[in-house]
């Protein structure tokens, strides 16, 4: 989103306006997608009390990480520069590249993530909803993958507005549906408080999931960007201001949602979601025998992957655009920035579609490929640039990083751990 108005260069934020709103709506909307559909799987399935030290922990991770990461770009001296721009800046071309290319492979996949998503979901709305016979998967999957790439195509401004007429009647439903499945709640099959060890075990396992539900780092460089053009020096002050309000509205509207799907579904029931490959309200739809659950259910899914495909896709599509532009043609002089543009959609299109025809396991694709580098890139490499980048020297000395990079190196052991039990 590009602004006409003089950047304000100041250090204080100014008044809070229709800009900001824009964009909180924008970055809780990439949250909200196949993280919070899935979470509740996961999450539930660890037991009751780490769910609880998680709900308490979600917060300060999010924030704190997501703040971090953006002021690396706000406090840039090039305001023109994105994140894959930035640590090109900050740590040499080489390292660069490399930062460039994890920063690409922690949001990729979680694009092909939302082209299995959005198919599966669609299906079981069409033949446990509608009564109807599925499309062929290539085809539900083409038509589907195009729709939502269509909106990126018209640019962020589009994105933006499409963004906010998804989300706000997204927060609406999922505060209805969180408040419809109290009659269902039940504490059966979760049993008493667990043995320390498993206690320490089912929360590290957890802490993953929660960060990619949490996540909302593909928009953050371009959030950033905005931020500077409008703002100037005062965006690191405004971009804190956005990335506070955010992580509230995520804490509390995705956690009661967790809860309620967690004690409604109880262990059983997530065990069968989880093996459908399903999101956790479309099984909901197909089980719980609630005539409205059953329609509010696929709509919230349907929506809430929609909404959090946009910003993913902003994140995929300005870090293959770098690649390209680095190690490709690093002189800019044989392609052009609308054959690179035109070039990268066309390889985010057929690949989502692809992931959606074959349907591997969402799950293992969180848990083995976004998980771990999200983690590198959101909660390490933004402390690391603090303590060694000049430019990033005023915020050294916070006890918030020291909590990061717990978090950090904490979501990543959970990840490996996870992967070679």
């Amino acid at each position: 989103m590009q602004s006409t108005e003089t950047p304000v260069e100041t250090s204080a934020a100014p008044r809070w306006n229709r800009f900001d709103t824009s964009w909180t709506i924008g970055l809780f909307g990439t949250a909200v997608g196949a993280g919070i559909l899935f979470l509740p799987i996961n999450a539930g399935l660890g037991g009751l009390w780490p769910l609880l030290i998680a709900t308490v922990l979600i917060w300060p991770m999010t924030y704190f990480s997501h703040r971090a990461l953006s002021r690396m770009v706000c406090a840039s001296p090039n305001p023109n520069q994105d994140i894959t721009g930035v640590v090109r800046e900050y740590f040499g071309e080489t390292a660069g590249r490399v930062v460039t290319v994890l920063y690409f492979l922690a949001i990729y996949p979680i694009v092909l993530i939302y082209g299995v998503g959005i198919t599966n979901t669609v299906e079981s709305l069409m033949v446990n909803q509608l009564g109807l016979d599925p499309w062929p998967r290539w085809l539900l999957s083409g038509v589907l993958v195009l729709a939502m790439s269509a909106v990126m195509v018209g640019g962020k401004k589009v994105m933006l507005v499409v963004t906010q007429w998804l989300v706000y009647p997204l927060i609406a439903v999922l505060f209805a549906v969180t408040l419809l499945l109290i009659p269902q709640w039940s504490f059966d099959g979760f049993g008493a408080l667990p043995a320390p060890g498993d206690f320490a075990m089912s929360l590290w396992l957890m802490i993953p999931v929660l960060v990619f539900a949490f996540n909302h780092s593909p928009a953050i460089s371009q959030f950033s960007v905005s931020l500077r053009e409008r703002y100037g020096a005062g965006s690191v002050q405004k971009a804190s201001s956005i990335l506070r309000i955010t992580a509230v509205l995520l804490v509390v509207f995705t956690m009661g949602f967790v809860w309620s799907c967690v004690l409604a579904l109880g262990p059983e029931g997530l065990q069968e979601a989880k093996e459908a490959n399903l999101p956790v309200l479309s099984h909901l739809a197909n089980v719980m025998g609630l005539p409205l659950i059953a329609w509010l259910g696929p709509a919230v899914a349907i929506t809430a992957i929609a909404s959090s495909f946009f910003g993913h896709w902003l994140g995929a599509a300005e870090g293959a655009t770098a690649i390209v532009r680095t190690m490709v043609d690093p002189r800019q002089k044989r392609l052009s920035d609308r054959g690179i543009t035109i070039g990268v959609s066309v390889f985010l299109i057929v690949t989502t579609w692809l992931a959606g025809v074959l349907n591997p396991s969402i799950l293992a694709l969180i848990e083995s490929l976004a998980g771990p580098v999200i983690a590198a890139v959101l909660y390490l490499m933004p402390m690391y640039a603090i303590h060694r980048v000049p430019a990033l020297a005023r915020f050294r000395g916070k006890a918030s990083n020291v909590f990061v990079v717990i978090a950090g190196v904490v979501a990543v052991g959970g990840i490996l751990i996870s992967l070679f039990r």
